[in-house]
């Protein structure tokens, strides 16, 4: 495995966004599949049902049901075909990871729990590249070794 990728990176690629063009481009670009975990995933569709939730209470927020169908039907699309990829991985593990990477950063760097366990996966999984347009977990993936190519 090279790269493993945050919820930023994987929502760019499948609801239009400002990185949608940039996240497309460099999937492009791989020669690998995109490499998953179910909690990725998980994170993913959550933020789906969420962005619907928030339209369905203001039509000026989030988006429509129709385009959240069409998100989980591109995911699942590019699972079946082998372009995601979902990796197993030992929760027990990445959770000591996290916590490692929670007391040394989080004080002065303000990591978010779901983000220091993306950074934990990718470590645990020996990734050299994280994918990511979040600055603040980029910083946290940088500071572990890991190579940021966006």
């Amino acid at each position: 495995m090279i790269a493993y990728l945050d919820t930023s990176f994987l929502c760019a690629l499948y609801r239009g966004q400002d990185n949608t063009v940039e996240a497309i481009a460099h999937a492009n670009s791989m020669k690998e599949p995109l490499f998953v975990s179910s909690l990725l995933l998980f994170e993913f569709r959550q933020s789906i049902r969420y962005q619907e939730f928030l339209h369905k209470k203001d039509s000026q927020k989030g988006f429509d049901r129709t385009t959240g169908l069409a998100a989980f039907a591109k995911v699942q699309a590019n699972i079946a075909s082998g372009a995601v990829v979902i990796v197993a991985a030992d929760w027990t593990d990445v959770h000591q990871i996290a916590e490692r990477l929670s007391i040394q950063h989080t004080h002065n760097g303000g990591h978010r729990g779901f983000d220091i366990l993306h950074v934990a996966t990718a470590l645990h999984l020996g990734a050299k590249e994280f994918l990511t347009f979040d600055s603040n977990q980029k910083k946290l993936a940088r500071a572990e070794g890991l190579k940021i190519p966006l």
